[in-house]
């Protein structure tokens, strides 16, 4: 699968590269060639009048009988699961009800059984665990080991992983071993009668929804940020079964060996918090962070940015919301000076309540709030804060007012 470029009908070499737009395409000893910078959107194909650049692909013929089950990875370090696990297993099971699979769980660790238990309690048909020593801790070969064993023993349709660290390292490594796709960060998961899996996320910095499918390679493979999807609630009654898998230790050999494991402070996520105040472009100096910041402490909750902020090291990266920060979805969320882009608001627009507070009316932040002040930030806020420390009377009147 690829494209091909016939030299000989290419007539202007440097007129014809003109025609990608990410200058993927350079004259190499008076050949044109393809660099690393394509990104394979074939507008090179469509300019080919006498058929200058050729796309061929190639048709794998995968028998989609032999690959059956909605598999989801369980994200676990240290006793515990990552929540978004649950999301997934979740959404997984709305795809099995659609399409008539089954969903299991991959649980890799060592003395996980404690860990695979729970997991039986919110509707999985089988958790499938390796459990050893050696899985103890994350690590990269062996993990995608057991990974590739399990897949090539039980064949599932589909597998979702978590955009964890630990996902965004584990889920690319399977997909080229496995010789088949990968989206990350999907957004929207569906799924056809076929069992092809409708993958949906945002491209080209958010400006559009690419809709992407793998019909010709099994598993089909997606990566899906925490706050994403809706968990499902956990039964008091267990159900399904566990699976205990082995190994060859042989093939959890790792070419890094670890010589101490220290753990990172915790510190509470902007996914876990309720209530975000969050600073954009409308903030006029570094300082000023400190009004939103008081803020976000009366309503118990932490203050967010968008980039330009974090770019500009205002605030820690690890606060940035959007699609090249976290997503979140808080009960509320207070958006300061946020003009609204695209990238900014696909990481919020879950949230419970979005006041938005901006001097441009026709700001596209309006356009996803529940609640629009227009006004500026700087009237406003200290405001708030001062009915805050009030006691919070008189709080629905300076909303509605200003």
């Amino acid at each position: 699968m690829g494209l091909v470029i016939h030299q000989e009908r290419i007539v202007d070499k440097k007129q014809f590269i003109e025609c990608c737009p990410f200058h993927a395409m350079e004259i190499v000893d008076g050949d044109v060639q393809i660099n690393a910078a394509c990104k394979m959107c074939k507008l090179c194909v469509n300019k080919s009048k006498n058929g200058e650049v050729e796309y061929l692909e190639d048709k794998v013929a995968v028998d989609k009988s032999q690959w059956s089950g909605i598999c989801v990875y369980v994200d676990y370090e240290d006793g515990d699961i990552h929540p978004v696990t649950f999301e997934l297993i979740g959404k997984a099971r709305e795809l099995a009800e659609k399409s008539g699979q089954s969903v299991f769980c991959l649980l890799l660790g060592s003395d996980v059984g404690t860990a695979a238990e729970a997991l039986l309690h919110y509707g999985v048909d089988a958790v499938f665990v390796y459990d050893t020593p050696r899985l103890g801790h994350f690590q990269i070969e062996p993990y995608t080991a057991a990974f590739e064993d399990f897949v090539n023993r039980n064949k599932p349709s589909v597998i979702l992983v978590g955009a964890t660290p630990v996902g965004r390292q584990l889920a690319p490594r399977l997909a080229a071993r496995l010789r088949t796709g990968l989206t990350a960060d999907c957004t929207v998961l569906d799924i056809l009668d076929n069992t092809d899996l409708v993958q949906i996320r945002p491209a080209f910095g958010g400006n559009i929804m690419a809709q992407i499918i793998t019909p010709n390679h099994r598993p089909q493979l997606a990566t899906v940020r925490y706050k994403v999807m809706n968990a499902p609630v956990c039964t008091a009654q267990a159900s399904g079964k566990i699976v205990s898998c082995s190994i060859d230790e042989k093939m959890l050999s790792s070419n890094i060996r670890v010589l101490s494991v220290r753990h990172k402070e915790k510190t509470r996520s902007l996914e876990q918090v309720e209530v975000l105040v969050a600073a954009g472009r409308g903030v006029k100096k570094k300082e000023d962070l400190a009004l939103l910041q008081t803020l976000a402490e009366l309503l118990g909750g932490e203050l967010a940015c968008t980039r330009p902020l974090a770019e500009a090291g205002w605030l820690d990266g690890g606060r940035q919301i959007g699609l090249s920060g976290r997503t979140v979805r808080p009960k509320l969320i207070i958006a300061c000076g946020v003009s609204g882009a695209v990238q900014f608001s696909a990481g919020m627009k879950s949230a419970d309540k979005i006041i938005a507070i901006n001097k441009d009316e026709k700001a596209p932040i309006f356009s996803v709030a529940h609640i629009g002040l227009v006004g500026d930030l700087y009237d406003i806020v200290p405001r708030l804060i001062e009915k805050l420390q009030q006691g919070g009377e008189g709080c629905d009147y300076v909303v509605q007012s200003v």
